[in-house]
């Protein structure tokens, strides 16, 4: 069996690239972490993938932002994905790219933490806004998100911090690469 080459020293938001040769064309290079990186941030929607307590899989497009090394969401709480999210944080989030011949495809896998508290999400709401528009303005108040009706029940907000990440890339040269990052540290203000 064919081991994936590692390529040298990581730093510490950087981590090795692992190109997999059984998936890659001969003398292909992994891209670039930072490259990676930029798809997640620039994606127009991701997929994310979780699992219903039955074992069935379920997944939707969402909005998402890229801070402070980890991808964010949010959803109401009466919606599959939280739901799933209650009784399984493990998760995946997929940045898929169908516009070239040269397409990259990223795959975050990790754990979906609930994060609550405001100072934080006050930054994460300004990111949204920064990324998706005003559209996306938030009100942030009692661990979660207001947004219109302020009666409404908030919505709750997720941080993924990567534990593996893949990046796909189609065309010639093609080629799989994976990331492997240290546990995550827990975002302040998490809970369950």
């Amino acid at each position: 069996m064919t081991t994936p080459a590692t390529t040298p020293a990581p730093t510490p938001t950087e981590p090795p690239a692992e190109l997999d040769p059984r998936y890659s064309s001969p003398g292909a290079e992994p891209p670039a972490w930072p490259t990676a990186r930029d798809r997640l941030q620039t994606a127009p929607t991701l997929l994310l993938c979780t699992v219903r307590p039955d074992g069935r899989p379920h997944a939707t497009p969402l909005l998402s932002v890229w801070l402070d090394d980890a991808l964010w969401f949010c959803t109401g709480p009466d919606e599959q994905k939280a739901r799933n999210l209650a009784h399984g944080a493990a998760c995946l989030l997929t940045a898929a790219d169908c516009t070239s011949d040269r397409a990259l495809d990223v795959v975050v896998e990790g754990d979906a933490e609930r994060v609550r508290d405001d100072a934080l999400l006050r930054r994460v709401a300004d990111a949204y806004v920064a990324r998706h528009g005003e559209e996306w303005r938030f009100e942030v108040r009692d661990g979660g998100f207001h947004q219109g009706d302020p009666d409404a029940t908030p919505a709750l907000v997720f941080r993924v911090a990567p534990r593996t990440v893949r990046a796909f890339v189609k065309g010639e040269p093609y080629s799989q690469t994976r990331w492997r990052f240290a546990a995550p540290a827990a975002a302040s203000g998490q809970g369950g």
